[in-house]
């Protein structure tokens, strides 16, 4: 995601010839006070959030007594809830994974379909990216999603089963014209030289797309986390806040869970 800015230099990126008199308002640019703003100390963490605690505004309860036996159907109910409530990006959620020295790792990442009866969140990733490395060597994953409007987080944690290539390529065919040019792109988290570079690259990527509708990105993986315990987390402005946990009590994939209320 690149966002473009009105620059201050000329054709072709060089900055425009001073003009007559230019240095002498340079002389006299020096010679004047700093404006206010350009006077004052950059604010404090502590002082940026001053005056502004969270979650300050109507926000839904959470009946827990009426939550189903299953995480799954309830995590499809809150993100129904979220699209309905104008949430923005509520599809949108944090994956953390383990590295090979044991530091952990997060990204935002898109989720593309629930296992709602067998409790297994589905997205996809670049095999030979820094996550797709480290999901093969070490497949476990914790899933985060926080929806700020409605003040609910779900917290997921579970092992990581990765798709046959059939079900990867038949994933990568519903994806945005956008997005499988940027797969096809590949080298993610590679150092970068330019971002010339990478709109070369994006040349390419479009003229095969176009060529082979079909391509499919090499390494294009599909994911699916099955939940071993997920918690729903309903944020509350007087800090009453509720939490609801999930644990399977069974082999993965099989409705067995246990249910547990939370201290906030």
């Amino acid at each position: 995601m690149a966002a473009e800015e009105e620059g201050l230099t000329g054709p072709g990126g060089t900055t425009p010839a001073p003009g007559p008199g230019a240095g002498r308002e340079q002389g006299r640019e020096q010679d004047r006070e700093p404006c206010p703003e350009a006077r004052s100390e950059p604010r404090s963490v502590p002082e940026l959030m001053l005056g502004r605690p969270p979650m300050t505004r109507p926000l839904p309860g959470f009946d827990t007594e009426a939550a189903p036996a299953e995480p799954g159907p309830l995590f499809v109910d809150w993100l129904a809830t979220a699209l309905d409530s104008g949430v923005l990006d509520p599809q949108v959620f944090t994956l953390s994974t383990v590295d090979a020295d044991g530091l952990p790792d997060a990204r935002v990442l898109v989720l593309r379909d629930v296992d709602a009866a067998g409790t297994g969140w589905v997205f996809s990733a670049a095999a030979d990216s820094p996550k797709g490395r480290q999901l093969a060597d070490h497949p476990a994953a914790a899933l985060t999603v926080y929806w700020p409007q409605l003040g609910r987080q779900v917290r997921v944690r579970g092992t990581v089963e990765r798709a046959a290539d059939q079900v990867a390529a038949a994933e990568f065919a519903t994806r945005s014209p956008a997005a499988r040019i940027g797969a096809l792109v590949g080298r993610q988290s590679e150092p970068l030289a330019s971002p010339a570079e990478y709109e070369e690259a994006v040349t390419v990527a479009r003229r095969r797309l176009e060529a082979t509708p079909d391509a499919v990105a090499a390494g294009h993986a599909v994911y699916t986390l099955w939940a071993h315990e997920v918690e729903f987390w309903q944020g509350d402005a007087e800090r009453h806040h509720v939490r609801l946990r999930y644990t399977r009590t069974g082999p993965v994939r099989t409705p067995e869970w246990s249910r547990t209320l939370l201290w906030p």
